[in-house]
């Protein structure tokens, strides 16, 4: 038998835009609580070696909705990481900046919705890495531009990742939830295209 569980769009809606998520968000589940090139290329790639396998992944039980929720999460642990960073990189100024702390704070919200899910799934949510198990590319970093094209690189590998596995959720109440985290990662994604003065909408279709 399906878990069901209390996934309206609003709430999601609200849960990413709150930057103070109240304590216990994560312990009440997913919603009670131009293209890309050079660095953005690189992004594309570290952003999910496991990407390709979890679009094709067809889920037949809440073990494997688990599995999935577990590769969304550790995307977002790794967005996290990447616009810390970037927030880092002293590169940024300050308008920008907090743009991407703002994206940074959305990716957080995704992230103890996504742990809470698993938790209430009866799964154990995968932990973050260091920084530089990521192995992002930081040497390469050397400007505001290149910065916002990782950035931009990363927000597109998320939106593919998310729209490729909407599909597969066992519980389909699932991929309701997910196809919210889609539409804040394709915004992230054509702001920041915006801000590198390229096409923020380069296309009819994304994928």
């Amino acid at each position: 038998m399906k878990t069901k569980l209390d996934l309206s769009l609003p709430a999601i809606g609200s849960a990413i835009c709150d930057a103070d998520l109240a304590p216990d968000l994560v312990r009440r589940g997913w919603l009670k609580a131009p293209a890309a090139f050079a660095l953005g290329s690189l992004a594309v790639l570290s952003l999910g070696e496991a990407m390709p396998a979890w679009g094709q992944t067809k889920s037949t039980s809440t073990k494997d909705d688990i599995n999935i929720l577990n590769v969304a999460l550790g995307l977002e642990y790794q967005a996290i990481a990447a616009y810390q960073v970037g927030a880092e990189s002293g590169l940024l100024q300050k308008p920008v900046l907090d743009t991407a702390v703002k994206f940074q704070t959305h990716h957080k919200a995704h992230a103890q919705v996504l742990a809470g899910t698993v938790e209430k799934l009866g799964g154990m949510p995968v932990k973050t890495k260091t920084a530089g198990e990521y192995k992002f590319p930081v040497a390469d970093l050397k400007t505001q531009a290149d910065v916002l094209r990782f950035a931009a690189g990363l927000e597109k590998g998320a939106t593919a990742a998310y729209l490729g596995v909407l599909p597969s959720f066992h519980n389909r109440e699932l991929s309701k939830a997910a196809g919210s985290i889609l539409g804040d990662e394709a915004m992230h994604w054509a702001i920041l295209l915006n801000v590198l003065g390229e096409d923020p909408v380069p296309g009819a279709f994304v994928g």
